[in-house]
């Protein structure tokens, strides 16, 4: 193996291998290091895959990637200790190709993305741990690795290592992250028969569901719950902030085990059978939390860089488009032979004027904002709840006298005044 390469690429999520894909396809002599066994063994999201900004790397990868199933309907579900007030979206132009999003398992997509990478030209290696940045005159010009004489050289290091970057930490490019930017997900894939998931789902065969779990689902931490259907698995999980499960003393899996035990979600789940169990930290603070993300012959991508938008659930999506904009850069700053910090600054712009950087600034006060007022979660989905019961239950009451009853529980004229100055908030915040 040659010790110097155009680029070196470090993480093989969707962010690096969308770099690394991109920059062997141009030409590029790139190297993709994965710590894990394979690509995807230490990668963990809900299981939702954005099509568009996959089409736009492969078109038509849909035809033959690992994919589970198209997803035809999105549910929210507002979690009470014994009800549930569930909306949602179905629809079936959803279903037909091109499709809109899928539910993947990533151990398996992981994988047949970089073999995509591979046949491009990137040179692909697995198990190997890069323990810093090799660092010359200021520059950034190679990492060194666990393996016997595993100093790798190149123009260009992306960093795509993950949610707390140990490399760019090295690098000085951000602190210890606090507990309450990022959160722990824990989540469990169960087997079931496809037919039954279907039944249970209201599904026709290669049709997808996926569930967003609020309120009791975290026992009132900020955070959600989330169960997605594939093939003939489901994917039930739930995430929220490190800073929360300290604060209540709650461990991760008591909680995975308290959603799976839920009165509303156990019967979707009934006769399943756990298959594996997965646990990551998750970036959720946003664009307040970036860190810095272009050095001199360096560029954090994905995770790394806090490319998460925590209120849509969004972050693959992100994280490849980062690791395309960062190899469009790369690929300018090698046509010009400058790999200063000025120039790949680029990056930085393009990423900041796309859809990534405007939704992170829009969202920029949401997380925080939520994690202070915790009533939104505690207080107000078990009221939207036991107004929902009071209007649906018919028993003689008129619908006023509900209503007044409604608005008699809900508690004092300040306790009003007090809900409607939260409702302002939140509305300032996710505006």
């Amino acid at each position: 193996m040659p010790d110097k390469f155009d680029v070196i690429v470090v993480g093989a999520g969707p962010a690096g291998i969308s770099c690394a894909y991109h920059l062997a396809k141009s030409g590029v002599n790139v190297i993709l290091i994965e710590r894990g066994e394979y690509p995807g063994s230490k990668n963990v999201m809900g299981g939702v895959l954005y099509r568009k900004m996959m089409d736009d790397i492969i078109p038509g990868f849909y035809k033959e990637a690992p994919l589970e199933r198209p997803i035809v309907e999105q549910r929210f579900m507002m979690l009470d200790k014994e009800s549930a007030l569930t909306f949602g979206y179905k629809g079936l132009e959803w279903a037909e190709e091109p499709y809109n999003n899928f539910t993947v398992l990533r151990a398996k997509f992981d994988q047949w993305f970089a073999s995509k990478a591979e046949a491009e030209g990137a040179l692909l290696i697995n198990e190997t741990v890069v323990l810093e940045c090799i660092v010359e005159d200021g520059r950034v010009i190679g990492v060194r690795t666990d393996r016997p004489d595993g100093e790798i050289y190149a123009d260009v290091v992306v960093l795509a290592d993950g949610v707390n970057s140990l490399l760019a930490k090295q690098l000085g490019f951000h602190k210890e992250f606090k507990p309450n930017e990022v959160a722990l997900a824990t989540m469990e894939i169960l087997k079931l028969d496809k037919a039954i998931i279907e039944d249970r789902f209201n599904l026709e065969p290669n049709q997808g569901c996926t569930i967003e779990i609020f309120g009791d689902a975290t026992k009132g931490i900020l955070g959600t719950g989330f169960l997605y259907t594939n093939k003939d698995t489901l994917s039930i999980g739930v995430g929220t902030l490190l800073s929360g499960l300290i604060k209540h003393k709650i461990k991760p899996y008591e909680l995975l085990e308290y959603v799976k035990n839920h009165p509303m979600i156990k019967p979707y789940i009934k006769g399943s059978e756990p298959q594996e169990y997965l646990a990551h930290l998750i970036p959720e603070g946003g664009y307040h939390s970036m860190p810095k993300i272009v050095g001199n012959g360096v560029i954090v991508v994905g995770d790394a860089a806090q490319l998460v938008n925590a209120i849509h659930r969004e972050g693959s999506n992100m994280a490849m488009t980062s690791g395309i904009l960062a190899a469009e850069t790369i690929l300018l700053a090698k046509m010009t032979g400058d790999y200063s910090e000025n120039m790949l600054d680029h990056y930085r712009m393009k990423l900041m004027d796309s859809f990534v950087g405007k939704d992170l600034k829009k969202y920029k006060d949401a997380t925080h904002h939520f994690d202070k007022f915790p009533q939104y979660f505690e207080k107000y989905i078990p009221l939207m709840n036991q107004a929902a019961s009071q209007m649906f239950t018919v028993d003689g009451s008129s619908k006023k006298e509900k209503q007044n009853k409604i608005w008699k529980d809900i508690g004092s004229a300040g306790e009003k005044m007090k809900i409607a100055r939260d409702l302002v908030r939140a509305w300032r915040v996710m505006k």
